[in-house]
């Protein structure tokens, strides 16, 4: 029987520089990921001392500026490695998508001093970030959020609570969107807040049906206080930061959703190839071929489509719609294929003995992170056919 073993993804990538970097990034995932990947997730253990190791290995900041820690890689490189760490294992692949943005408000709205402040550190030096904009009442709603932030001379103090929060409790820093002025977007500001701070404090983590080694928790905020230099950009002008925060978050939402995808693939066509029935390898029938066949077709269109959107924002032009439909598409794609692929495997993809149902539990949150795919459909929508009338 010829050789039908899942090849590496075969990457268009502009630089030996990048080529070296996904190198890496594979032989991390290889050696130090995978081998504990589905112990961990069933003990529900956040892998920290291997974000340590990212950031040592110059993976907590791709995209930004090296004059501040950064890669300087573009987009279109950062995503391919993202979507490389979410093969080997979701929660590390979001987990770096996360930190990437909730370290982007201060790299690309903070002021000089407080990049040179803070940035090193965020980027390089060891720290891991959380992002907080959703609250208890306000997910898709985020404009109505109600956690507050009162001027006390020179200081900020703030007072609420976040839900669904990504590395919430565990962050050491915390980028939150609190309420600074009138009631809607234009009140909304951004504030860098450290996670040892006194009045930060974290529920436990929710009981989730995939992802379990990645804490999603609430995080309170009883009346801490940050000082001034801790705002970023201007008063007023945090729901806009969101917002732009989640155009870039949404395209790392799309890679790690075809890095599950293509594990899936992978594991389906290792299966189909080995298993036999009726004196043949399934992966000779032709009903299954089919299956195999449209689950690559959805993986590659989907990488094509987050690549063209990443294209479009390293050249600096509107990508907004791009990444929606990426995140959509992509999403969608990972959940078709994973359970496509517990298809493939029979009994066997419904045990845990085979990683595919873990594939299929991970997939649903992603069509629901970073704006539920209902919210995309809305957003390009309008970048169709213009704003609801109210």
């Amino acid at each position: 029987m010829p050789d039908r073993a899942p090849q590496p993804v075969d990457r268009q990538l502009p630089t030996q520089e990048a080529r070296d970097l996904i190198s890496l990034v594979r032989d991390i995932a290889q050696q130090e990921i995978v081998p504990k990947a589905a112990e961990e997730e069933d003990a529900g253990r956040f892998p920290r001392e291997l974000f340590t190791l990212l950031s040592r290995s110059g993976l907590l900041g791709l995209p930004y500026d090296s004059e501040y820690g950064g890669g300087d890689q573009p987009y279109e490189v950062y995503l391919q490695v993202l979507e490389e760490l979410a093969a080997a294992r979701l929660t590390v692949g979001l987990g770096v998508s996360v930190h990437t943005l909730a370290s982007y408000a201060l790299a690309a709205y903070g002021t000089k001093e407080q990049q040179v402040e803070h940035l090193p550190a965020m980027l390089g030096g060891g720290l891991l970030g959380a992002y907080c904009l959703s609250e208890p009442h306000s997910g898709s709603d985020a404009a109505a959020l109600r956690t507050r932030a009162v001027r006390d001379g020179d200081d900020w103090v703030i007072t609420g609570s976040k839900a669904w929060i990504t590395h919430g409790g565990i962050a050491d820093f915390y980028t939150v969107m609190a309420r600074t002025g009138e009631e809607g977007p234009r009140g909304i500001t951004a504030f860098l807040v450290p996670g040892d701070a006194p009045g930060v404090s974290a529920a436990p983590p929710e009981k989730k049906m995939g992802m379990k080694g990645s804490p999603t928790a609430q995080v309170h905020f009883d009346g801490v206080r940050v000082p001034g230099t801790r705002r970023i950009g201007e008063e007023g002008l945090g729901f806009a930061i969101a917002l732009s925060s989640l155009d870039s978050g949404r395209l790392g939402i799309a890679a790690c959703a075809i890095g599950l995808a293509q594990a899936a693939l992978d594991e389906a066509l290792s299966y189909a190839a080995q298993r036999r029935q009726f004196g043949k390898p399934i992966a000779d029938f032709q009903g299954l071929r089919f299956m195999l066949a449209d689950m690559a077709t959805q993986i590659e269109a989907g990488r094509a489509l987050y690549l063209a959107a990443a294209r479009l924002r390293d050249a600096g032009r509107p990508f907004a719609r791009q990444a929606a439909m990426a995140k959509l598409h992509c999403t969608d794609t990972a959940m078709r294929v994973t359970t496509d692929a517990v298809q493939i495997l029979g009994g066997y993809g419904y045990t845990a003995d085979f990683p595919a149902e873990r594939y299929m539990r991970e997939a649903k949150v992603l069509q629901i992170v970073e704006g539920t795919n209902q919210i995309q459909r809305m957003v390009i929508a309008r970048h169709l056919v213009g704003p609801e009338e109210r």
